[in-house]
């Protein structure tokens, strides 16, 4: 069954799930989506970084399908109306929705909470997940060219936003 086809709940994250997303981590932050690889050395380190309550998660029962993180980028009162995002969608549940899904879920939140703008990054070399952030509604801002050397060529890192 299809995660289409399956009831999925989206929330905040919880303690629980810690483990569930770091492993989620591991499996879709890789040297096609991530200028390096992801890995959280401890649960502790895990939760420093990505304490309960700082993502939206889909779940189907027990299991976690995918995120979508939010954060004030500076913690500067002058960019307290913008949230920095970061999504994974586990690849058994891709390409399904699930992704936009969590996506208008964020900016419903951040519409409730008077953020104006969301803002997120992604790798040239990454094309479809290019093409998503596109057809959610998000622009291209900027770029840093040559930002990064992975895997044996130099990578854009293209900044996009979103305004509410």
């Amino acid at each position: 069954m299809s995660t289409s086809q399956q009831i999925l709940t989206i929330r905040f994250s919880e303690m629980k799930d810690a483990a569930q997303l770091m492993e989620l981590d591991e499996l879709v932050w890789d040297k096609y989506t991530a200028p390096e690889p992801l890995h959280w050395t401890s649960r502790d380190n895990y939760l420093l970084h990505c304490p309960p309550g700082s993502q939206l998660v889909a779940v189907s029962g027990e299991e976690v399908c995918g995120y979508v993180g939010f954060r004030e980028p500076t913690g500067l009162e002058s960019n307290s109306h913008v949230y920095e995002l970061s999504i994974a969608i586990h690849p058994s549940h891709q390409r399904n929705g699930l992704g936009y899904r969590l996506l208008q879920a964020v900016k419903e939140m951040a519409s409730l909470e008077d953020k104006t703008k969301l803002r997120l990054r992604v790798l040239s070399s990454n094309p479809g997940a290019i093409a998503f952030y596109k057809a959610c509604g998000f622009h291209e801002e900027g770029r840093l060219v040559r930002e990064f050397f992975v895997d044996g060529r130099y990578v854009d890192d293209i900044q996009m936003s979103y305004f509410l």
